[in-house]
């Protein structure tokens, strides 16, 4: 079981990384520093895109309209790392 869990908490490390890979390239793509017609910027985006959102959709649905600003990747870290603490602090020493 304490395997179980330390595969979830890996799992969840990496994808904190690929939310924040995500952003950062909305904002290169935003401000024209990455072009998406080039073939391999296309593919890192499509795959990026097509992780994050299954997960961004349901909160960007529930958040007001604050203009430009996405605070939706934020919120989800903010999810995750909570995830991370529940099962770190109270599974975690329960399975022995």
């Amino acid at each position: 079981m304490r395997a179980l869990l330390d595969v979830i908490l890996i799992a969840l490390n990496f994808y904190i990384w690929i939310i924040i890979a995500s952003a950062v390239m909305s904002w290169l793509i935003a401000f024209n520093v990455v072009n998406t017609r080039n073939q391999f910027v296309a593919m890192v985006w499509e795959f990026l895109y097509k992780i994050t959102e299954p997960a961004l959709r349901p909160i960007r649905n529930l958040l007001p309209n604050l203009g430009g600003i996405d605070i939706s990747p934020i919120i989800l870290l903010f999810a995750i790392f909570f995830l991370q603490r529940l099962i770190a602090y109270n599974l975690y020493p329960l399975v022995m």
